[in-house]
């Protein structure tokens, strides 16, 4: 493909391919695709990376603030489209405003940074698309498009699958890859319903959720229900009483909206992915109805309506959502320094707004200045996350997101051993978003086609100082007070033993990364066996098997399987789910249940 002729015809060829793509998803998010979806299934388990929880070190030392004047960078301009995303807020400070200002760090790196916001993500990938092609087409410095886009790294999946096999027609050179992290959602992005899906998550089949489908806040949902062990019904112009179905929105706001409105709709009736002939009116109401959103959406649906919970957010799904700054491959390659430099600025920026309540108040001044939207204030108390008094009286979590230095960076991309939580979050969701959609997202690039952290081993010479990564800490001791997910896991062992077979291992793989993405929650371990042997010594056995998976999972990473985290359980042949009168049924009950929940 690098032999092609870089000219009108490819350029014509990548944009009419992206725009049939985007066509394709538009088409799915409306309906026009007819039933090429499958019946309802429940989402493959996801429990996500570790992430950490803020802190504030005295490693780094307080800056003077940068000012309101438009510094004279001798560089050529970079350009950054990012969200209205309250975990940028280090990107914010660094940049001093949406162009480079003087005395901020993006002008001590010589970094010349223009910020604009961005909410649509095809609009992002086709930015990507027209500054790859200005690039193909010889231009070292393209005014088209834009140098890199912001997106939330649980959707990075759905978004390379998208892009990257366009731009690989103008050579591999040309494709997007991911080179750092701004920070991280906790709390601000959420799944929202009627407070008995919280308590009982069963009673969640039938209801119907507004949101931006197979990405971002969309996965807090689907990782929940593949907890549960709740099918999830992809065609959302039909209704599973056995699922939970959805209204497709065009933007995360839209859907707070719909459910503002009350938007009612009439759906045939499936079961099975099989139309009865029936037809059913369903409504977002506050009884039965929901939606998936992000601050500002959060905010704005508790005020204008409310009557709905947060069911879970990234808040307890702590990794699930790392800012992740995207851009393509033969720029940063050809500019590495500048790249490097940028990074250092945002990490710097990022150790600045733990250390400082100035650095954050500034950050979220620029924060309303970029995305056009409320005041600082705002982005600030929202920023930090607080409990509010919705519009029927009942106390919420709004809000609420962390920023990233360099060490967060190193955690999030395995650069300090242990798990690589990126790739972890990439591949949970990118298998989810196949899974429930393989017509019109068959496969996605792997990590490591799409994932280059050298950029950031490089930062790390340009920057003096920097403050301790954040890192969730459990107490001795920890046990869960309230449930968030209960689901049983096949792990299989040897006859007899606590030793696992073979074939285990790769549910083993899929177990650690599904727990790394849930971070912030505490988690239970019960093993059951089935009926064989003497009563006590399985019970020992259920016990030592459970324990087994917990030293498993801490051999693979010691932080973000912190033996505190967990507490073990042996159960023994007391608990079975079905009968031991046959093979089939002892396998049933041979079995290791995970319970993921809230300390407190």
């Amino acid at each position: 493909m690098a032999q092609m002729k870089k000219g009108p015809k490819v350029v014509s060829l990548v944009l009419i391919v992206g725009a049939l793509l985007y066509g394709a998803s538009y088409a799915a998010n409306n309906g026009y695709l007819g039933n090429i979806f499958r019946s309802s299934v429940v989402p493959q388990k996801a429990n996500l990376p570790n992430a950490p929880a803020e802190s504030r070190s005295a490693a780094t030392t307080e800056a003077a603030l940068p000012s309101t004047s438009v510094a004279r960078v001798n560089a050529p301009e970079v350009r950054m489209q990012v969200w209205a995303w309250n975990a940028q807020m280090g990107l914010m400070y660094a940049n001093g405003g949406p162009q480079t200002t003087k005395g901020s760090l993006m002008e001590k790196h010589n970094v010349n940074l223009t910020l604009t916001r961005q909410d649509d993500v095809p609009q992002m990938q086709n930015s990507l698309i027209s500054f790859a092609n200005a690039l193909a087409n010889g231009d070292s410095h393209p005014t088209a498009g834009v140098h890199y886009v912001a997106i939330m790294g649980d959707g990075a999946g759905a978004f390379f699958a998208g892009i990257n096999p366009q731009l690989a027609k103008l050579g591999s050179e040309y494709t997007a890859e991911v080179v750092g992290s701004a920070g991280y959602s906790r709390g601000e992005d959420g799944f929202w319903g009627p407070a008995k899906w919280k308590t009982d998550p069963q009673s969640a089949r039938g209801g119907l959720v507004a949101g931006y489908l197979r990405d971002g806040d969309w996965n807090i949902a689907l990782k929940w229900l593949g907890d549960s062990n709740i099918p999830n019904n992809p065609d959302e112009k039909t209704w599973d009483a056995d699922a939970l179905n959805w209204v497709s929105a065009d933007t995360y706001i839209d859907a707070v909206q719909k459910y503002i409105a009350g938007y009612c709709e009439d759906r045939p009736v499936v079961k099975k992915g099989k139309k009865t002939g029936e037809s059913k009116k369903v409504c977002l109401d506050q009884d039965n109805g929901g939606y998936v959103t992000w601050t500002p959406g959060d905010v704005m649906g508790a005020k204008k309506r409310g009557g709905l919970v947060p069911i879970v957010t990234t808040r307890q799904y702590r990794s699930q959502m790392p800012n992740t700054i995207i851009g393509i491959k033969k720029w940063n390659r050809d500019n590495a320094e500048t790249v490097a430099h940028f990074l250092a600025a945002v990490f710097e920026g990022g150790d600045q707004v733990k250390l400082s309540e100035r650095a954050l108040l500034k950050g979220a001044q620029i924060s309303a200045q970029v995305y056009n939207e409320e005041d600082a204030e705002y982005w600030a108390r929202y920023y930090k996350g607080v409990t509010e008094l919705d519009a029927t009286g009942v106390r919420v979590q709004l809000g609420g997101s962390t920023v990233n230095n360099l060490e967060d960076n190193r955690v999030l991309f395995g650069l300090k051993g242990g798990l690589n939580l990126f790739a972890a979050t990439y591949k949970t969701f990118g298998d989810i978003v196949v899974q429930q959609y393989p017509e019109l997202v068959p496969s996605y690039p792997p990590v490591n086609e799409i994932l280059n952290t050298a950029y950031v081993q490089r930062a790390a010479e340009f920057i003096t100082s920097s403050g301790q990564a954040d890192v969730a800490k459990f107490e001795q001791g920890t046990r869960v007070q309230e449930r968030v997910s209960e689901r049983s896991w096949t792990i299989n062992f040897r006859s007899g033993s606590a030793e696992f077979t073979p074939e285990t291992l790769r549910t083993l793989d899929k177990l650690a990364n599904d727990l790394a993405v849930a971070g912030g929650l505490a988690v239970e371990l019960h093993g059951h066996t089935d009926s064989d042997g003497e009563e006590f010594q399985n019970e020992l056995l259920s016990l030592k098997r459970a324990r087994a998976v917990q030293e498993w999972l801490t051999s693979k990473d010691v932080q973000t399987f912190s033996k505190n985290r967990f507490q073990v359980y042996g159960h023994g042949e007391s608990e079975p789910v079905t009968t031991n009168d046959s093979v089939a049924g002892k396998a049933q009950n041979r079995r290791v249940v995970i319970v993921m929940g809230t300390t407190r």
